[in-house]
């Protein structure tokens, strides 16, 4: 019997048309580009997302997301279901791809053989995985059909130099076609193989980071059919049911005696859905689509994204400021130019990432320990690790990460 829920997330990450989206169809049979603007230009704008069902064939110990074994014929058994995070490789889209990998447990990096190696955005994800602290990764490398045998085997030695001191220093590199379905039982056991589940502790308190807010109910619905406000992300730990009471921080916004003050949101869950499937509970792994009974105009657009929700009173304190030890890069990730990265100034605008939340952060104090005034608040406590990201031109470019002190 397959299990109902995916138990890891795994991110898809790496430098525009190398591939990610395809290689995502390759193991999944889905195609996460749904949005309009993304058809229309073939690119990933926001996150996608897509559960897999790996297989193993016990005759011929091939991996494989079919039911019966494409090589012997035999039935397989199911192994795993992963839900693979899909995100954007274009270089004005890094926001989103480091709110992907805030709910990522490991990483498939895609790298296009028939092209140099690093780019840009290679670059970049990379570094943003190292940043937000995921540590598993395996290498594909795509698009070996376009090319001849040595150049892939130049392409390899590309990779292997680029990696050479980073989080992905040991990490396998799988030579893919994802066009053509070519090597996927190589790249998948490398998956197995390489990026464990971690070990959950369910009796922790429930977090889950929101990445997507919805209204699903269609235009001209009448008001005894009007389905409540829908939340999508992942938990971070704990487990939820169907009619417990969550609580969503930061909430909604209010104006008072011309402040804007931030008011948390208490609902019931009265769904918990996963890609289609219905659920009573969920557990940290896989991306759930949370029903509540909230009014629809409060999720609309992704108004909650990079909100927190959970168990009433469990959640991390609201901060307007605070205080982080800076760890900056020696040079700029993702430009083309190599630019050494400045010391952080006072007054400064810095992009911060916590968790699925962003926030621009303005430089009180600069130093090793800065403190910023965050002008939307987020939830974060002690410990917890900032992406920082700097205006360098016309884009936003990381710079290094800080820790919340």
């Amino acid at each position: 019997m397959e299990p109902k829920q995916a138990e890891i997330n795994i991110g898809m990450i790496g430098h525009v048309d190398h591939g990610k989206t395809t290689l995502t169809k390759a193991l999944s049979g889905i195609w996460t580009d749904t949005h309009s603007e993304e058809l229309r230009r073939g690119i990933t704008i926001r996150l996608g997302y897509a559960d897999a069902v790996f297989r193993k064939c016990l005759k011929c110990n091939k991996y494989t997301t079919e039911k019966t074994c494409p090589q012997c014929g035999e039935d397989t058994e199911t192994v795993r279901k992963v839900s693979f995070v899909d995100a954007p490789g274009h270089e004005t889209l890094m926001a989103t791809m480091l709110t992907g990998a805030s709910l990522v447990d490991g990483a498939v990096l895609v790298i296009a053989a028939n092209e140099h190696c690093p780019q840009p955005q290679t670059k970049e994800h990379l570094m943003g995985l190292d940043i937000i602290g995921v540590k598993n990764v395996v290498i594909a490398q795509n698009k070996i059909e376009l090319v001849s045998r040595e150049r892939v085997t130049e392409n390899y030695r590309e990779i292997k130099d680029f990696v050479n001191g980073t989080v992905a220093e040991n990490a396998p590199i799988i030579p893919i076609s994802a066009q053509h379905s070519i090597n996927i039982d190589a790249l998948i056991e490398a998956i197995e193989t390489h990026i464990p589940t971690p070990k959950r502790d369910e009796n922790l308190d429930s977090m889950m980071f929101i990445a997507r807010s919805f209204d699903v109910n269609r235009p001209g619905i009448t008001p005894d059919k009007i389905i409540g406000g829908v939340i999508g992300g992942s938990l971070k730990q704990g487990v939820i049911g169907v009619g417990d009471e969550i609580e969503i921080r930061p909430g909604r916004t209010k104006k008072e005696q011309n402040k804007i003050i931030y008011r948390d949101l208490s609902s019931e869950i009265v769904s918990l859905n996963t890609l289609g499937i219905d659920l009573k509970k969920a557990r940290p792994g896989g991306l759930v689509g949370v029903g509540t009974k909230l009014d629809p105009s409060l999720t609309k657009a992704d108004a909650l994204a990079g909100s927190v929700a959970g168990k009433p009173g469990t959640l991390p304190s609201l901060v307007h400021e605070f205080a982080l030890e800076i760890h900056l890069l020696e040079r700029v990730v993702g430009s083309e130019k190599e630019l050494n990265v400045e010391p952080i100034k006072r007054k400064e605008m810095l992009m911060l990432n916590v968790g699925t939340g962003k926030t621009i952060g303005i430089v009180k104090n600069p130093g090793k320990h800065s403190e910023l005034n965050l002008r939307l608040p987020v939830c974060a406590t002690k410990g917890d690790r900032v992406a920082i990201s700097r205006r360098i031109g016309a884009r936003w470019r990381l710079i290094g990460y800080g820790i919340i002190e």
